[in-house]
């Protein structure tokens, strides 16, 4: 542990790992936004305390999204919610980094493909803005469009990265063949994908044996499930038996599993209260042996 000047106090040493291709070792363990953005958010100065905390405890990985919001209206909250975290926050900023995405749109609160071309340098721009930023590090393709076929969406990506609007350019929700389609384009640093304990599809369609291969960074999104999923994950047997072995949560084994699974791993579990980022943390710290990993398996 090293002491620090921060916001809130302490700053905590998380384990680190080569993020990909890039020249940085990360936390193994990132920071998801959506919660403190989307329906049922919490207010603003919790969501602050939420980012520090997460800061504070070590982690040097955000996870964001223009589309982290209410609706069209209010594009861009998340992002301008981690400017402004960020801006108040007193440790070693250029150590954290910000990975954001485009290609969705929020009509009405509904969730929609919108990664034309056109559509996508838009989004690019305002996410700059709304980051305060004149490079955004990480840009994510959020979902192909069906609509859309994905060599012009990832060309247009490419093309933002040769302007230098962006510096890495990752994928989400993806398989091996979109991957590789992509990677004929433009260099792909990471890919974001769902994976849990109680969802395995990145492992079984080969996704995560794809990105181990070609050295891309894999960050697993709803690591404890999701909305939908957190229960069952907490109350998941053999997740709690391995819990109490550990002196853990269910929710913090799950995150831990995620993280073991590979080296290429960085799952990014959402919070939006400062204790949930808090014990996302205390995962980084558990070390399941290969009798734990088998009976998660």
């Amino acid at each position: 542990m090293r002491k620090g000047t921060t916001h809130s106090g302490t700053v905590r040493v998380m384990r680190t790992r080569p993020f990909g291709p890039t020249t940085v070792s990360l936390s193994v363990i990132g920071l998801g936004g959506m919660p403190m953005s989307i329906q049922g958010r919490p207010d603003e100065a919790q969501s602050l305390r939420t980012i520090h905390a997460a800061l504070d405890a070590g982690m040097t990985l955000i996870d964001t999204a223009n589309v982290y919001c209410l609706d069209d209206t209010d594009i861009g909250h998340n992002e301008r919610l981690i400017a402004k975290a960020l801006g108040a926050w007193s440790g070693k900023r250029d150590a954290i980094h910000v990975a954001t995405k485009g290609g969705l749109a929020r009509p009405g609160g509904a969730w929609r493909s919108s990664a034309r071309p056109k559509a996508l340098r838009a989004a690019c721009e305002k996410s700059l803005g709304a980051l305060a930023i004149s490079r955004i590090w990480l840009y994510q393709l959020h979902a192909p469009d069906s609509a859309v076929p994905l060599e012009d969406s990832v060309g247009e990506l490419a093309k933002l990265l040769a302007e230098g609007k962006v510096e890495h350019v990752g994928l989400s929700n993806v398989d091996v063949d979109e991957i590789e389609r992509a990677r004929k384009i433009v260099p792909i640093v990471s890919v974001q994908n769902r994976m849990n304990p109680h969802d395995k599809r990145s492992i079984t369609n080969g996704v995560l044996a794809h990105c181990e291969k070609n050295g891309i960074a894999f960050l697993p999104y709803s690591p404890v499930g999701g909305g939908r999923g957190k229960a069952k994950i907490a109350s998941d047997a053999a997740l709690s038996s391995i819990a109490k072995k550990h002196g853990a949560t269910a929710p913090e084994i799950a995150i831990a599993w995620c993280a073991q699974v590979s080296s290429v791993c960085f799952p990014i579990p959402g919070a939006s209260k400062p204790e949930s980022a808090i014990s996302s943390a205390r995962a980084a710290s558990i070390t399941l042996d290969e009798t734990d990993m088998k009976a998660l398996s």
